[in-house]
């Protein structure tokens, strides 16, 4: 099953890794495990990779496990679309992973505690061909690493409980309220009462969150009938915090699956409801530990106002990252707290970009574009790319709004993906953060997806055309 490539944990003199004391306090605290998931995340953000016998545990963060790298370039549905060469035509070639640190963790969801998991990332060269996303990510952490700062990040994510059963036409439903008879119907944003109805559930998502790591905070109901966000805690580590909304997606899901649920992060399930988005607050540390956001009051200081400045540069560009599918354009809407164009402001929830209040020395920026079906890796690499041109290049951040922003759309933000994707070919600004030809292989990607899509007849065709 494992392939021996190098022992990065080695050192010199023999002395053992540091991560075989992990190791080994792992299996003494979790007796009942016997086979680990080895966690690949792909380009769509679904966790993907191989199961293991807990006896190949120390081989697998010695010499690492070997799986095509071309499973970080499938589709949605899972198959292999031969991106830009990469799969068929090369021959599918073999790519190295290997564990990341501080993410072994029991999978609480498990029959008989049986199963634990870790999450991998592919060795590979950041300068050439790059597939795991979360290698784009670190290499938009190092342009802060050579600036002596340090992001700060922390993801919120909406999502929706639906039931397990689907309605005639195939779409989804909200659940049975649990312990009634009646299906929730009800859009009671920060209710309390269907927190309580919907409590057992989300018992699961705090206590599961625990064991595995993933610090989640607050929960609150949405605008949705068991539509719900929670909050994720701020990490001065922007690839833990991907980790962290990666992970969490797929310990919500099998969450919702032990209550007799499912739950969709899909950016627009419902037609006629709000769609789910993955919201991003980011803040800057220098190397003494101070946020260089702050230090004027609530105006925030010049850094800040370049990082935005930045950040709605790079927006149009990055659409086809923070809404990768022809159904997260339906998101998009007027007075739903939803961005409408690339806009900012203070302490307003219907901008791209939001100033929240609080304390000075918390001061933030809130990045609100993304749908929750993004993948949380790219996602980040692209706010951070556009945060770090502004600080680059002193971006003049313009105007804050006042009052509604979400009343139209605006042409400086793409309506589509089509359009999204063309405004990533043509963009200046994230080619020069992501790696190797990554945004290429995205777009080439997503376009042999939107081909595959067009190739089946949707019911409404034939209600309209036949």
């Amino acid at each position: 099953m494992l392939k021996s490539n190098h022992a990065p944990g080695s050192s010199a003199g023999g002395a053992p890794p540091e991560w075989l004391a992990e190791l080994a306090e792992f299996r003494r605290r979790y007796p009942a495990i016997r086979t680990i998931d080895a966690i690949f995340i792909d380009m769509c953000g679904i966790a993907r990779g191989k199961r293991l016998p807990i006896d190949d545990l120390t081989e697998l963060y010695e010499q690492g496990i070997n799986l095509p790298a071309s499973i970080y370039l499938l589709d949605v549905t899972g198959d292999q679309l031969d991106v830009m060469g990469r799969g068929f035509s090369d021959g599918d070639p073999d790519g190295a992973g290997f564990p990341v640190a501080g993410t072994l963790a029991p999978a609480p969801w498990s029959e008989g505690g049986a199963l634990g998991q870790v999450l991998m990332s592919l060795r590979e060269p950041l300068a050439d061909i790059v597939y795991d996303p979360r290698n784009v990510l670190a290499a938009a952490v190092e342009k802060f690493t050579a600036m002596g700062l340090t992001p700060v990040v922390a993801c919120e994510l909406e999502f929706y409980l639906i039931d397990k059963r689907r309605a005639e036409n195939g779409a989804p439903q909200p659940p049975l309220l649990p312990g009634t008879n009646r299906r929730d119907s009800d859009n009671q944003v920060y209710s309390l009462e269907m927190l309580d109805y919907y409590q057992a559930f989300l018992d699961d998502v705090q206590q599961w969150s625990a064991e595995q790591g993933v610090p989640c905070s607050m929960a609150s109901t949405e605008f949705g009938p068991a539509q719900f966000e929670i909050n994720l805690d701020h990490r001065a580590d922007a690839l833990r915090a991907a980790d962290d909304a990666a992970l969490f997606r797929r310990l919500v899901k099998a969450a919702a699956l032990a209550r007799g649920m499912e739950a969709s992060f899909m950016s627009k399930p419902y037609a006629d409801k709000a769609g789910s988005g993955l919201h991003l607050h980011i803040s800057l540390l220098d190397a003494q530990g101070r946020n260089i956001f702050s230090g004027n009051g609530a105006a925030g200081s010049a850094a800040l106002l370049h990082a935005i400045g930045g950040v709605r540069q790079a927006m149009a560009q990055s659409m086809a990252v923070f809404s990768p599918s022809i159904s997260a354009y339906r998101r998009y809407g007027p007075n739903i707290f939803v961005p409408q164009s690339a806009c900012w402001g203070y302490n307003n929830r219907s901008v791209a970009i939001r100033v929240p209040s609080g304390p000075d020395e918390a001061r933030r920026l809130e990045h609100r574009v993304a749908g929750a079906e993004a993948n949380p890796y790219l996602v980040v690499a692209a706010v951070l790319a556009g945060l770090h041109h502004g600080l680059e290049t002193q971006a003049d951040p313009g105007p804050p709004i006042d009052g509604n922003a979400g009343t139209q759309a605006r042409a400086d933000l793409p309506q589509n993906i089509w359009a999204a994707l063309d405004a990533l070919t043509a963009g200046k600004i994230l080619p020069d953060y992501f790696p190797g030809n990554y945004t290429a292989l995205y777009v080439d990607a997503k376009r042999r997806e939107l081909e595959k899509f067009f190739q089946s007849i949707a019911p409404q065709e034939y209600a309209w055309y036949l």
